[in-house]
């Protein structure tokens, strides 16, 4: 797709997003599949997918060869595919004509990939947060509607057994009626060490990384592994951890998204060149609730009860906590009633359930139902996280409108709604 294609359709201010029923498509044999993003997460993914006995793998794609290379290496262990490997994502998708294309790049380049794929009638398995900016997001929802295409997105957490208990437990009523809500993911990283600039390795296209996003010098924080907190590339630790949290809340309530947003932050503490908030709060107003966004790379908050990520839900009768590794509890109001627990059931490697959504991603494409982690669920989650930190950008509080798909009365807000690729990029578009 060129890039005026994609500005276009990103641009969407406000536009309604198409409903059409996906046409159940089975192709013979396997799911030719492909991998874009051939690092560590992508590679997790990948596995589980060759794991279902229902995926061939026909490439590799990644604009890092060393990372490809180590890529390869493992997918030999797992299967006898003999994938080819690819720099360019067209020439990628354009040549192999795949079935499934795992979109596992860095978040700046979810769009483009994503709606390339399905315009080519692949369907995509897509990792949080969906996109960079909120039109992109925007644009990927249309553009899995257009195609009728199925777009799941990696959140894993849906699947999972105390997920889906907690969620049950708080729609029951037992932990009353809640009126706030706190999000929140802390871990003490301490100070770091500044990252020196220097050459990219042999073998990195950076410029092809950098793609749509500023051209900025590369330093090893970045990659591998470090671009979430790097503004240019994600939306550090709000885009990372908060559309897992957002998704469990957001599936909890009948509310779409929240009304008014604020979101202060603190980016000097760290020795480190990464320009992301180290400390940050963000405030959701919804209509029946309350909800605020923590986190910390500078404290794990060890005083706290529970692990030091997830979800506090406070309701009239008690306190429900729902987390990853610790899987959930609840501290009823009344001390005669006894704590309830209910463990994690999570599968290796990093603890996580991808295979799960594995499961459900195929079906979808066999049935031609939306599966129960929909493009259209990672775009609202998605947007929490990025509309918090525009809000943090921008020094104040913002009026979101879900059903135009703005800011209300703010044109500077407005503008950050959607990032222009840097006209050098149009070469990788």
């Amino acid at each position: 797709m060129r890039r005026r294609q994609f500005l276009h359709q990103s641009a969407l201010a406000g536009a309604a997003v198409l409903a059409h029923p996906f046409i159940a498509y089975r192709p013979q044999g396997k799911y030719k599949t492909v991998l874009i993003g051939s690092g560590w997460w992508g590679l997790n993914i990948l596995r589980e997918g060759i794991r279902t006995g229902e995926c061939q793998v026909a490439a590799l794609c990644d604009v890092d060869e060393n990372q490809l290379k180590r890529c390869k290496t493992e997918v030999d262990k797992l299967c006898n595919d003999q994938p080819k490997l690819y720099k360019d994502y067209r020439e990628c998708i354009a040549k192999e004509k795949p079935d499934i294309v795992i979109n596992a790049t860095p978040d700046h380049w979810h769009a483009q990939i994503a709606i390339t794929a399905m315009q080519n009638g692949a369907h995509v398995f897509l990792e949080k947060p969906i996109s960079h900016t909120v039109k992109e997001g925007t644009a990927i929802e249309k553009a899995a509607r257009d195609a009728q295409r199925v777009c799941v997105v990696d959140f894993h957490r849906r699947y999972s057994e105390h997920n889906l208990s907690a969620n049950e437990f708080l729609r029951s009523g037992k932990a009353g009626k809640i009126h706030a809500v706190k999000a929140f993911v802390h871990y003490n990283f301490g100070p770091g060490q500044m990252e020196t600039e220097s050459a990219p390795p042999a073998g990195l296209d950076w410029d092809f990384y950098c793609g749509p996003a500023p051209l900025v010098p590369y330093n090893p924080g970045i990659h591998p592994r470090g671009f979430r907190q790097y503004l240019e590339f994600a939306n550090g630790n709000l885009g990372d951890w908060g559309p897992h949290w957002f998704d469990q809340i957001l599936w909890w309530t009948e509310e779409k998204m929240p009304r008014k947003i604020y979101s202060a932050q603190q980016s000097n503490i760290r020795n480190s060149r990464a320009n992301a908030p180290e400390e940050q709060v963000v405030v959701y107003d919804f209509e029946s609730f309350v909800l605020t966004w923590e986190h910390s790379l500078l404290n794990s908050h060890v005083e706290r009860p529970t692990e030091n990520v997830g979800v506090f839900f406070y309701g009239s009768e008690g306190v429900f906590h729902l987390g990853w590794q610790q899987g959930w509890s609840f501290f009823p109001n009344d001390k005669k009633k006894e704590t309830l627990r209910m463990p994690a059931k999570l599968n290796e490697p990093d603890q996580q359930n991808i295979d799960l959504v594995w499961i459900d991603f195929l079906s979808c494409i066999k049935s031609g139902k939306r599966p129960k982690a929909d493009i259209e669920q990672g775009r609202h989650a998605s947007n929490m996280a990025m509309l918090g930190m525009l809000s943090a950008k921008l020094g104040r509080s913002i009026e979101w409108d879900h059903q135009k798909d703005l800011i209300v009365g703010d044109k500077a807000a407005n503008a950050l709604l959607l990032r222009k690729p840097r006209a050098e990029a149009k070469k990788y578009m």
